[in-house]
């Protein structure tokens, strides 16, 4: 039989929340991959390693704070740690390897097409791997036209926010591209849950167990807690809250014109001084 989906079980607030969290991670992720292309070499790594790990973060807790609200009125739903948190290590690792294509390469088209390239498929690999892990006694169905639409979006939104993180400077316009970031994730994110259709083997219903918010709290806390510390090391480095420093921002001046020195005569021309007895005695000319 089907079952009767409902993903806002406690209506706009895992929404919203969600929504928030993926534009913390999306701002401190594209911050600290901007903040790296202003680094030396060995540092730069270190930039992009914690601007991946922060978008990671933040996708996969948008994407479990959302799922807080999805139910199945017919079914308690239960999840697989190890799946779940192999979700969190796939979003990490494949928006790792787009943004050090950035990072190293420039933003090039073919950098930033195919960094974002992956960066989207790292998005919407894990959703899918999150979804994979719900145990219930019955299955999922999707909308193949649907999770394509999703996967698109999740696409073009990563290539236009790895561009903005490149190409634009200022808290304010860094923020703008959270938010875009933001709102394409989670819209990402509802449009492959839109695909959804959950089929349930006969026996389904008579399970007892916790709500999916009790579940998923605790597995929470550590990708929550690391965004937080993520969020004082930005806070401390002015280069990743403002951007290009004022010094680069101001036009270079132009060289000084040298002023008319006097001139003086040349050496050569100068007389060697008279001695008595040669030429004028004149006492003016010794």
């Amino acid at each position: 039989m089907h079952g009767t989906v409902d993903g806002f079980t406690y209506g706009l607030v895992t929404p919203v929340v969600a929504f928030l969290m993926a534009c913390l991670g999306g701002a401190l992720g594209l911050r600290c991959t901007a903040r790296s292309l202003r680094a030396d070499r060995p540092f730069r790594a270190l930039w992009l390693a914690l601007g991946a790990t922060s978008i990671g973060s933040g996708i996969w807790t948008m994407h479990f704070i959302a799922m807080m609200g999805f139910t199945v009125r017919q079914e308690v739903l239960s999840y697989d740690r190890s799946i779940t948190f192999a979700s969190l290590g796939l979003a990490i690792v494949m928006v790792g390897i787009g943004i050090f294509i950035v990072g190293y390469r420039g933003a090039t088209p073919l950098a930033l097409v195919t960094g974002g390239t992956i960066t989207g498929l790292g998005v919407a690999s894990m959703h899918y791997l999150g979804m994979a892990g719900i145990r219930l006694h019955g299955e999922f169905a999707y909308n193949t036209l649907t999770v394509s639409l999703s996967v698109v979006i999740a696409v073009v939104a990563a290539t236009a926010a790895l561009w903005a993180a490149v190409s634009v400077d200022g808290f304010l316009a860094s923020l703008g591209a959270s938010v875009v970031m933001g709102v394409a994730v989670t819209g990402m994110h509802y449009t492959g849950m839109a695909a959804l259709s959950v089929h349930l083997h006969d026996g389904a219903g008579t399970a007892a167990g916790d709500s999916s918010a009790t579940v998923l709290a605790p597995m929470l806390i550590g990708p929550v807690a690391f965004l937080v510390l993520a969020g004082v090391v930005v806070m401390f480095d002015p280069l990743v809250v403002m951007g290009r420093p004022e010094w680069e921002k101001r036009p270079p001046r132009p060289a000084p014109v040298p002023r008319h020195l006097p001139s003086f005569p040349d050496r050569t021309e100068w007389a060697a001084p008279h001695r008595p007895g040669e030429g004028s005695s004149s006492p003016h000319d010794w």
